[in-house]
């Protein structure tokens, strides 16, 4: 009944269209809209399920509608026709859809096209936004079916089809709450997306005609268990799923009774039991994956009772499910290569596990250290490669290698009484009596990494040469004093500046060896 408390499936089912209604507001990666074929697919299924267990329903009622409850059975039918025939015309509007983005390439079975958001609104909302698109037509099919339905079976179900300003958390959004119920769900929409928006209506529509039988078979007592005929049935949350996120389902008998307490088994253990409901709740893993990264894979279940004659009555249930490989998504300034010995800060994240996501590293190749952030890692390279393995609640998600580079070598600028030393035009009378020697990293260095491109020269020395031969040397670091060359300074000599050793200040503030292979040398005639 519409009020009533909601099914797992229930919350399942509206759940995905808060989701879907969220993800429409925002420019999705083609990562996000293969997830949406994911998301309409199990809608799908959702539905067709549901509509297995209506048909359930109706031939039930028929048993029982005899005499002057006859009426109950035509109401009953009139609901399972009116409920096939949107169903139906919601199924048009998708096909309209998928020939309006190119169709599916017979090659490979798959949309030519997933994203056509142009496309979807011309054909959903009116060329330039006219308004008079198939979507405001699927509007009203949907408001006059609700309508029906709540006439034949004294029902009060609400709108399926909210404008923006009628939904929580929209309709204070500057951005969204004056779109139309058409505007919110096909506007700036993925081909695939707007796929997902049509099945969620499909299953609302399919919960209602559930609802109605209730309500009619009510009257009727149908439900009440006869156990001649017993069917074990599972319900899961999600028959797609990724590896490291929790399967759950609910495994019960497709019919109840309060005089009846079932016992129930995960793989051969026991599982808790509520309201005839057992709660199926496992990691999915796999290790083996297909080339779309998905593997199937199945577990069994137990349901045993025992009938008020006193008979023990067992049924066994084998369930498959696909677990899917999650994505490793590495965020980070330069994610192709690191840097040796520095502080490469990486950010991992496996969207597919959302809130189950829980991060634990293994690095070779150098060390790590993670950060106030989930996902966060700071990567220290000590070899010529790191391989970093991510798991998640102690299941595997993958690996993912980088190539280590060197430190670039920075440049060498030599600066007199605060002005940079000219090579080309050297230096002039009166001569200088200290230099100092400045080590300027390499640009895309510094604009990656800037807390690892200090460097500092350490040790320097330079050379007054006349002619060929050297006539006289001072050493220092980066301040160079002259001391007594100056006097020996002549026009036509040449200063010959080298640094022999090179400190670097690291991400940690600590002064370490550089790394860097080779001296630097600058040279300037005196004029």
């Amino acid at each position: 009944m519409a009020g009533g408390k909601e099914t797992v499936r229930q919350k399942m089912v509206g759940m995905m269209y808060l989701v879907l209604t969220a993800l429409l507001a925002l420019q999705v990666s083609s990562e996000i809209v293969k997830k949406f074929e994911l998301i309409n697919t199990s809608l799908e299924q959702s539905t067709s399920a549901a509509e297995s267990n209506n048909d359930k329903m109706v031939e039930a009622i028929a048993k029982e509608a005899t005499g002057d409850k006859a009426k109950v059975l035509t109401a009953a039918k009139e609901v399972k026709e009116k409920t096939s025939k949107a169903l139906a015309a919601l199924e048009e509007y998708k096909k309209s859809l998928i020939a309006a983005t190119g169709g599916i390439n017979p090659e490979n079975n798959q949309f030519k096209n997933p994203n056509g958001e142009t496309d979807v609104e011309s054909l959903m909302i009116g060329a330039e936004g006219a308004k008079n698109g198939k979507g405001y037509e699927m509007r009203k099919l949907i408001e006059d079916h609700v309508a029906s339905i709540n006439s034949i079976a004294k029902t009060n179900f609400p709108s399926l089809t909210l404008d923006a300003k009628e939904v929580n958390g929209l309709k204070d959004d500057e951005a969204q709450k004056n779109k139309d119920f058409v505007e919110l769900n096909f506007q700036a929409t993925p081909m695939v997306a707007a796929l997902a928006v049509i099945s969620q209506k499909q299953s609302e529509i399919a919960r209602y005609e559930a609802e109605a039988l209730k309500k009619l078979a009510a009257d009727l007592n149908v439900g009440v268990i006869k156990f001649d005929k017993i069917v074990a049935m599972v319900r899961p949350e999600a028959r797609t799923i990724a590896a490291g996120t929790s399967y759950k389902a609910e495994m019960f008998l497709a019919a109840s009774s309060s005089g009846i307490t079932p016992s129930m088994t995960f793989n051969g253990r026991g599982i808790p039991v509520s309201n005839g409901m057992g709660k199926v709740d496992f990691k999915a893993s796999a290790s083996n994956y297909d080339k779309e990264g998905k593997s199937k894979q199945t577990w069994k279940g137990t349901i045993s009772f025992r009938s008020p004659s006193g008979k023990d009555t067992a049924f066994s249930v084998t369930e498959e499910y696909t677990v899917v490989k999650p994505v490793i998504q590495v965020q980070s300034q330069s994610v192709n290569a690191l840097y040796a010995n520095c502080g490469n800060e990486l950010k991992f994240t496996v969207p597919a596990l959302g809130a189950d996501y829980r991060p634990s590293f293994s690095v070779s190749g150098g060390s790590h250290f993670t950060g106030a952030n989930i996902g966060d890692i700071t990567i220290v390279p000590t070899g010529t490669q790191v391989a970093v393995t991510v798991s998640s609640g102690g299941a595997t998600i993958g690996t993912e290698n980088f190539k280590v580079r060197p430190v670039p070598k920075p440049a060498m600028k030599v600066f007199s009484n605060g002005r940079e030393l000219d090579t080309k035009r050297g230096l002039s009378a009166p001569y200088p009596n200290s230099l100092e020697i400045r080590l300027v990293p390499d640009e895309g260095f510094a604009n990656l990494l800037p807390k690892d491109a200090r460097f500092k020269a350490t040790s320097t020395e330079v050379y007054l040469v006349r002619g060929s031969r050297p006539v006289g040397s001072a050493k220092g670091d980066d301040r160079l004093s002259l001391g007594g060359l100056v006097s020996q300074m002549r026009a036509g000599d040449r200063l010959v500046i080298e640094v022999k050793d090179v400190k670097r200040m690291n991400f940690k503030g600590q002064l370490i060896e550089s790394g860097i292979a080779g001296s630097t040398i600058v040279s300037a005639s005196l004029n």
